[in-house]
């Protein structure tokens, strides 16, 4: 279960890394294409963010 755990944090960091990637560029100057892209990226890795949340909820002994 442990292993499970460590991988789990892991791919939320890496999905927290890239939305905040994506965060930075809906920060920067307006580029429409690119800030309906970054938002639309934005949303979805927030989506798998959430989940990872659960996931890892989940694996929480007690739960």
């Amino acid at each position: 279960m442990g292993e499970r755990l460590d991988t789990l944090k892991k791919a939320r960091d890496r999905m927290v890394e890239e939305r905040d990637a994506h965060a930075k560029v809906l920060a920067a100057p307006f580029d429409r294409d690119k800030a309906e892209r970054a938002r639309a990226k934005f949303v979805e890795t927030q989506g798998v963010i959430d989940a990872i949340d659960r996931a890892i909820a989940g694996d929480q002994p007690g739960t």
